[in-house]
């Protein structure tokens, strides 16, 4: 057999293969891998789970707005286009039940010495305490379950939870467990940074707080 014609044989076979593989779908495709697992969405554990996951990632793409906003009391919010990580929490608790507005406000307004004074203030505000992370935090550590903030077991961290970060000494941040996981089983977030996103950010920053709610 002549060079050329073994050429010829060759290239025939290439071509041949190439097209075969086109008319594959991606998952018949021989050396086509399996999703990531972080392409996969897992349930939630409960139906109140569900709801808080299910608000938080409707919040995706919502703007980081720290302003100062005179709202209404109970349920009261701020613009849907606007907000910061707490009204992540907040927005996606209020879906399932739960009015951290209402319910801080009550506890602050008889247990006010537990909570920061870092705002300087002398009595409970419900436009603004409910929706900063010292506040939340502390409401949290007395109502909420504490749950372990090591990474090491993957299995504890589940849809819906609510984690609280130490950005840097003076900045705080919080956020709400996904039901999607990075290759390594760890969830990943939804919080607003800046724009609300879900995003790889469990051990960006020195986690503070772990909890699930109610």
């Amino acid at each position: 057999m002549s060079r050329r014609v073994k050429w010829w044989l060759g290239t025939l076979l290439v071509i041949g293969a190439v097209l075969f593989a086109v008319r594959l779908k991606p998952s018949d495709h021989p050396l086509m891998l399996p999703a990531p697992e972080a392409e996969i969405r897992e349930r939630a554990a409960t139906p109140v789970a569900e709801k808080i996951v299910h608000t938080a990632l409707a919040q995706i793409g919502t703007i980081y707005d720290p302003g100062y906003f005179e709202i209404a009391y109970p349920n009261g919010d701020l613009p849907a286009d606007k907000g910061v990580c707490t009204d992540v929490v907040i927005r996606s608790l209020r879906a399932a039940g739960h009015d951290l507005q209402k319910l801080m406000n009550e506890d602050m307004s008889k247990n006010f010495g537990k909570y920061p004074t870092r705002y300087g203030l002398g009595r409970p505000d419900s436009n603004i305490d409910h929706r900063r992370v010292p506040n939340q935090l502390v409401f949290m550590k007395r109502f909420a379950r504490d749950l372990p903030m090591s990474t090491a077991d993957t299995k504890s961290w589940l849809p819906g939870d609510i984690v609280y970060w130490k950005m840097s000494p003076s900045l705080d941040h919080c956020g709400i467990v996904s039901n999607k996981r990075n290759s390594y089983g760890l969830p990943l977030l939804i919080d607003n940074a800046g724009t609300c996103v879900e995003e790889d950010a469990l051990t960006r920053w020195a986690i503070v707080g772990h909890f699930r709610y109610p």
